[in-house]
């Protein structure tokens, strides 16, 4: 089913800021990128920084490196975008304890088949699906993985795009922009925000980024499933089900996209307690309504932006 925007940009800076953007379909998803007039003529050059990654790790693009380790369980393609995102989602799955596991793909791309032939695997083929990390083999040039496991690096793979894009334009001198992958959002200047409120037509939240160059980042239950969010593509791989205590995380912070996308993604699909606990341990600012539709506002968020406003009521 269509991926809707997580987060939407303030429409109104359009105006106040005289910024220019532009909008192409990349990764599956809708890329908005919104520099100043006189940045302009880098913007094509971001696109297709865009279209280079997911050509290195998208699971769904048949020209892909990751698509050829997915078919053949080992690939001699590894560029330094696939070796790079690799190697990370290595780190990532230490750092949560196994939360972030792109060996999913066995449950995502083989079982599920999100944005394909879409289908409710049985509890057998869950269980029996190979879901290990450390069947997976990284070297700079080649990789290989054990029968029976598939990578997806969707959990993190619009983040480390997000980041390539930013790198690029710190690099050439463009210090203010805007980066939209979805829900995967970079602010190089300060920005506007408004989070997508699943039940409603009005934002959960709306909060200005308090400093430059801060990212953004929303997993949710509710955008992508089969028949139900009780099947929904975030998927917990130590019990090799779907998460349910979450419908939506939204972290704050300055550290990488990559690594914010990595963690809402492992922190969707932890126990309660633990997703709390982990979020605490790094620091970021965060903005979470659980299964039960209350919202939770992190103490600190102020850290990271003014201006906050929550629009979200529950009324059950």
């Amino acid at each position: 089913m269509m991926k809707f925007l997580l987060i939407f940009f303030s429409l109104a800076l359009l105006v106040e800021a005289k910024v220019v953007s532009r909008t192409q379909i990349i990764m599956s998803t809708f890329i908005t990128i919104y520099t100043q007039e006189k940045d302009k003529s880098y913007i094509e050059n971001a696109f297709n920084i865009m279209k280079d990654v997911d050509r290195s790790i998208s699971s769904y693009n048949k020209n892909s490196v990751i698509y050829d380790l997915n078919k053949n369980l080992f690939t001699f393609k590894l560029d330094s975008y696939s070796y790079e995102a690799l190697k990370l989602s290595q780190d990532y799955y230490k750092q949560t304890d196994g939360y972030f596991d792109i060996s999913i793909g066995s449950i995502t791309k083989k079982l599920y088949r999100f944005g394909e032939a879409e289908r409710v695997p049985s509890s057998s083929e869950l269980d029996n699906a190979t879901v290990k990390l450390d069947g997976l083999h990284v070297d700079t040039r080649k990789a290989c993985m054990e029968y029976g496991m598939q990578v997806d690096l969707g959990g993190m793979g619009k983040g480390f795009a997000v980041d390539k894009v930013s790198e690029y334009f710190k690099k050439v001198g463009v210090n203010d922009a805007t980066i939209m992958a979805s829900g995967d959002i970079r602010c190089l200047s300060t920005c506007k925000l408004h989070v997508e409120n699943p039940f409603g037509k009005n934002s959960l939240v709306s909060f200005d980024t308090k400093n430059d160059d801060l990212g953004v980042t929303t997993s949710g239950n509710y955008n992508r499933y089969v028949e139900s969010m009780k099947n929904n593509h975030l998927i917990n791989p130590l019990l090799k089900k779907s998460q349910e205590n979450f419908i939506s995380i939204t972290l704050i912070s300055d550290i990488s996209n990559s690594a914010l996308d990595a963690y809402a993604t492992a922190t969707s699909v932890m126990p309660t307690q633990k997703a709390y606990e982990f979020l605490e341990s790094i620091g970021v600012g965060y903005i979470v309504l659980q299964s039960d539709k209350r919202l939770v506002v992190s103490d600190n968020i102020s850290k990271y932006t003014k201006n906050l406003f929550v629009n979200y009521r529950n009324e059950e």
